[in-house]
Formats: structure tokens, sequence, C-alpha cells
């Protein structure tokens, strides 16, 4: 029987996921084995612990291995993993930690970037990656190239259907492009 520790694996095609809100008992093991370990757990060092491996080829240990420490993690801010196979990046989200892995041979971070408030999760969208958080809707393409960000306040909601969104802000919606982002032809109007 699985313990508490061990991590919940995910697979889809040839890329297995595993997540953890605690390091493994492989972890020694897989950190010694991994082409890039990512730790950042001395940034909130009170926070929840968030650890997720990916390999995207068989092979006995991670080929990406992340910890982090975050928060808020309580109250509708669990972290999350997007992976997009045609481009072989990875997204993670944790609290108000962002971070973009190039996976494949050489996996490398592409970058780092802040959620505000908290991380709500991503979702893809075509070739649009959209990450939700608190106080805020952000896209990047699907090579991890941010293409927009827009301040939001709960309660808010977005939809997107035809390439376009639809966000509603307390009853305040604005429609936007989702490849061209909310400054590019915003058209706004009270329900």
């Amino acid at each position: 029987m699985a313990s508490l520790t061990d991590p919940i694996v995910v697979t889809v095609g040839s890329t297995e996921v595993f997540v953890s809100s605690e390091r493994p008992p492989a972890w020694g093991f897989y950190e010694e084995r991994a082409s890039l370990v990512d730790d950042l757990t001395d940034r909130v060092p009170d926070g929840a612990l968030f650890v997720a491996g990916i390999r995207t080829e068989p092979r006995d240990a991670p080929e990406v291995l992340v910890a982090v420490r975050y928060a808020p993690s309580v109250g509708g801010f669990p972290p999350g993993v997007l992976i997009v196979s045609e481009t072989g990046i990875a997204f993670v989200g944790a609290g108000t930690t962002l971070l973009a892995y190039q996976l494949g041979a050489d996996p490398r971070r592409l970058w780092e970037d802040s959620a505000e408030l908290g991380f709500w999760g991503w979702r893809l969208h075509g070739e649009t990656v959209v990450m939700s958080a608190e106080l805020e809707l952000a896209a990047w393409d699907i090579s991890g190239s941010k293409l927009w960000t827009r301040f939001v306040e709960p309660p808010w909601t977005y939809e997107i259907a035809s390439g376009q969104v639809r966000l509603d802000i307390m009853g305040d919606v604005t429609l936007f492009g989702l490849r061209e982002g909310p400054s590019a032809w915003p058209h706004t109007f009270r329900q």
C-alpha cells in the first residue's frame, strides 16, 4: 500500500510526471541521476513543499526534478504542472512561484515568474497556455514566451471560444483575442 510520502504518478504518452507534498523515499536516487535539479526550498521556509519529477524518456530517474516551498498553500491554491508535448515545455506553478522548463536531451529552466497573490492553475487552449491566479490572468505561447498579463479581482471567471477571451470581473465583461491580449482590442461592457 502506498504511503503518504509516495508520489502520485501520471503518464500521458511517453511523458511521466510525479508530484508529491514530501520528498519521496527515492529522492536521493533521483537527485543523483536527474539531468536538472531545481531546489527552491529555501524561498519560503515555512511554506508547503511541492515536488515534481518529469521524464520524457524511459530511464530510472526523472530528467527534471523540482522542489519548491510555496505559499499560499491552502484555500484553493493547489500547485500544478502542465506539459506541452509538442514543444517539450513544462510549466510549473506553486503559490506565487511560476517556472518553465525545456525538457528533453538538454533540460534547463527557461524562466521564473510570479503569480499575483497565488497560483490557481494552467490550461492549454490550442497553442496558448493560460495561467489563472487570485489576482492575475496571463498567457504564454507553447514555446514558453509570455504573451500578456491582466490584473483581475475576485470574483472573476474567464471563458475562451473561437480564439476570444471573455473575462468577467465582478460583472464587468471584457472581450479580447487570446493571442493578442487585453490591451490589443478590449471591449468592455457591464452585464
